[in-house]
């Protein structure tokens, strides 16, 4: 993760643009005496939305834990693709 001040991220905006997007890396933006803000790609963006989204209904919340907790204990099931 980056962390530039808000004068070096003005100053050089395309290549803090270029880092996020290309290098898919978080930049924090410092702004001195008030909050510090993130800069994260739209691909980022959107995948941390649909996983909030996913995660926001409690049952569907447990089925996916479960289903990778299942996973990381290797107690899947190969299951063979049919084409149609």
């Amino acid at each position: 993760m980056q962390v530039v001040s808000l004068t070096e991220a003005r100053n050089n905006l395309k290549s803090v643009f270029d880092s996020v997007y290309i290098d898919h890396e978080e930049v924090v933006i410092h702004r001195k005496g008030r909050e510090n803000v993130v800069m994260i790609s739209m691909d980022e963006y959107n995948s941390m939305k649909e996983t909030n989204y996913l995660l926001s209904s409690p049952t569907n919340k447990e089925r996916l834990l479960s289903s990778l907790k299942h996973a990381r204990e290797g107690k899947v099931k190969v299951k063979e693709l049919v084409e149609s």
